[in-house]
């Protein structure tokens, strides 16, 4: 933290100053010098980018802000926060994180992996690096954020948000026992949705299911890929694939028509017109980052001293409304294990 140690080292020599000064000159009518008072709070400031505007990405912010708040850094009072979003704009995402390094930021989170990737080039490129504290990061290895063993690939870290799919492929054949054909759109370029295709073809096979999985590059792909692929599945699953997100309330469209189940990732997905999801919590992945961030910013460890994490709990969501809507039962043991049922579809 190149800025807040600059802060703190220029706090420190000037109470000592002041310490010597009234120490030299002394006190009458045997007065005591108060040496305990903090002459200056530091002050923190962070870039936050986001790589798309969607509810999970938007959730991990506000956790993330929660996460930090809990450790005593608070936006407004001790914390400015600068912000970013990409638009899903890889470009963008790299403008955005050079733009915090110019603007000489203590600490830099990113949330999704492509976000965290431009954050983590640009903050290698001077010296020292500026932390690097990511989220919404299916696959830190991968996205060449850590390496095997888990360790950080430089100053970076934070948290995985790895999809449970074998949970997922579990609810989906227990929702519809006779499907057989399971669709995923993603991008190509994200790590992310290329590393949770190959997690689902490998264990589709073991719930009777194949994958029809549809490439695309940008969200002008979505329409044209979403009709050719709803012509081959008997349902859609959603990853957490950025760009595909961004454009799900047109996906859900075109799916509907066709009595077509999408199933979701995350609750944000189930509030808007998912069936049912076997997902994260992002406000609790964002609180995490956040306390993970805290220890950076007050310099009790260092990002490359920090291994990523992963949340580990998943939990069930489900939409009522749109089960009804397609004629669909959902078991009533679904329903009792269910974290959240919603009863209507809400609007982005």
């Amino acid at each position: 933290m190149r800025k807040t140690m600059k802060k703190a080292i220029a706090a420190g020599v000037l109470s000592m100053a002041m310490i010597m000064s009234m120490a030299g000159c002394g006190s009458s009518g045997g007065d005591e010098v108060d040496t305990t008072r903090n002459v200056s709070e530091i002050q923190y400031t962070i870039g936050i980018s986001q790589f798309a505007e969607h509810g999970s990405l938007d959730n991990c912010r506000e956790g993330f802000l929660e996460g930090l708040k809990e450790e005593g850094i608070v936006e407004g009072e001790n914390l400015t926060v600068e912000e970013g979003n990409a638009n899903a704009d890889m470009g963008t995402a790299a403008q955005i994180a050079q733009g915090f390094i110019s603007h000489d930021v203590d600490l830099i989170c990113a949330i999704a992996t492509p976000a965290a990737q431009s954050a983590y080039n640009a903050a290698m490129e001077v010296t020292p690096a500026v932390p690097v504290i990511y989220t919404a990061v299916t696959n830190p290895v991968t996205a060449e954020l850590a390496n095997e063993d888990g360790t950080p690939a430089g100053e970076v870290t934070g948290t995985s948000d790895v999809l449970p799919v074998e949970a997922q492929l579990k609810m989906i054949r227990e929702i519809l026992p006779d499907a057989k054909t399971i669709g995923i759109l993603y991008t190509t370029s994200e790590a992310n949705s290329v590393y949770t295709i190959e997690e689902y073809e490998k264990l589709a096979g073991d719930y009777g299911f194949t994958i029809e999985k549809k490439g695309i590059n940008t969200s002008a792909d979505i329409s044209l890929a979403t009709e050719d692929l709803l012509g081959k599945v008997d349902c859609l699953t959603n990853l957490t694939d950025n760009t595909v997100v961004s454009s799900l309330a047109t996906i859900l469209d075109m799916a509907n028509e066709k009595n077509i189940p999408v199933f979701g990732s995350e609750i944000e997905q189930v509030k808007i017109g998912c069936l049912a999801a076997e997902g994260l919590d992002y406000v609790n992945l964002g609180i995490q980052t956040g306390k993970m961030a805290a220890k950076v910013l007050k310099g009790e460890m260092e990002a490359v001293d920090m291994p990523f994490e992963t949340l580990t709990d998943n939990s069930l969501y489900v939409n009522e409304a749109v089960a009804e809507n397609l004629g669909i039962t959902v078991p009533d043991t679904m329903k009792e294990r269910a974290v959240e049922t919603f009863t209507e579809i809400s609007a982005e």
